[in-house]
């Protein structure tokens, strides 16, 4: 507000008193008080008020939900914080909601659990019990039991954050547990307890199957990390199964793929929409209780899940 406003006011004020015969000198006094008062009321309101700085934009142009918000980021801005399982350029789910809080995007805190081998979220815009749900190029929504830092994120990914039943995630990081405490267990080595293969003309089943890294995927994993497919390469090594891999840029809707296919196990041959399809996890979580996610083999790192399933189906 303009101050010569008040000023005319204080003008017009003691034309009034004039006209009203009051005595000059108290006219003067009461001229003075007025107009120091009413200045002093507009400089009080040209004054700008102190407030806490808006909270600032996301940057990027790749969209993740949070509860009811949406945010951007940038890719190629992202690092992990997990350079024991990713190579340089590549990360996870979970460190886009590192770089996210880094950024001052999101309010996050977090720590590392060693006995669970992962992250976990604490609190995230002060609340608690987040879990996540996410799906590659041509997927759909899907519940997964599954370690966020382990799960890569790639091209046309669509990721979100939701509130979940505490006893749900408690039952999760117990299975991460009982993953790690089973590594230790066998001297650090992956041990799979249980390998079903249920194809169209055979099945059959092995027990305590050394699985090693084959480092088929170090464009994105550092060597020496295990994946799912590596159970497969495993028992052909050990001359249990004869196995045949195909490569994918794209599948039918999926049109960002670009990983390594099981499309035969002995004479099981995928053709046509009949072919190989797999899980692994604990059997507390079989099928769609959050094992059976539509993560390709060769992108999924493994701890020490309890089973590892591959079957034949036909779409």
């Amino acid at each position: 507000m303009n101050i010569s406003i008040f000023i005319h006011i204080g003008v017009g004020f003691k034309f009034v008193l004039i006209r009203k015969k009051v005595k000059n000198k108290f006219v003067n006094y009461s001229i003075v008080i007025t107009t120091l008062f009413l200045i002093g009321g507009a400089i009080f309101l040209q004054i700008p008020r102190s407030s806490a700085p808006p909270p600032p934009t996301s940057e990027g142009s790749v969209n993740i939900l949070i509860g009811a918000k949406n945010h951007k980021f940038n890719p190629e801005n992202v690092t992990s914080i997990r350079p024991d399982i990713f190579q340089e350029g590549h990360f996870s789910m979970f460190d886009i909601l590192v770089h996210l809080d880094d950024g001052g995007f999101i309010d996050m805190e977090y720590h590392f659990d060693s006995s669970m081998n992962t992250h976990v979220i604490d609190l995230l815009d002060q609340e608690t019990n987040w879990w996540y749900e996410v799906y590659y190029s041509g997927g759909w929504p899907e519940l997964n039991v599954f370690r966020m830092d382990h799960y890569a994120w790639k091209e046309d990914t669509t990721f979100k954050l939701y509130k979940e039943d505490k006893y749900f995630l408690e039952s999760v990081h117990s299975i991460f547990q009982d993953e790690v405490t089973r590594k230790i267990n066998s001297g650090g080595d992956l041990i799979l307890p249980s390998v079903v293969i249920k194809g169209k003309t055979f099945t059959t089943e092995f027990a305590d199957v050394l699985v090693t890294a084959h480092n088929i995927r170090n464009d994105t994993f550092q060597l020496g990390v295990i994946t799912a497919i590596d159970v497969i390469l495993s028992l052909g090594d050990q001359g249990l199964i004869d196995y045949f891999l195909r490569w994918y840029d794209t599948i039918g809707d999926a049109d960002v793929v670009r990983s390594y296919w099981v499309s035969g196990i002995n004479d099981d041959i995928a053709h046509g929409t009949c072919g190989w399809v797999y899980e692994s996890g604990d059997r507390l979580y079989k099928r769609f209780a959050g094992n059976h996610i539509h993560i390709p083999q060769d992108f999924r790192p493994l701890n020490s899940p309890d089973y590892y399933e591959t079957f034949w189906i036909c779409l």
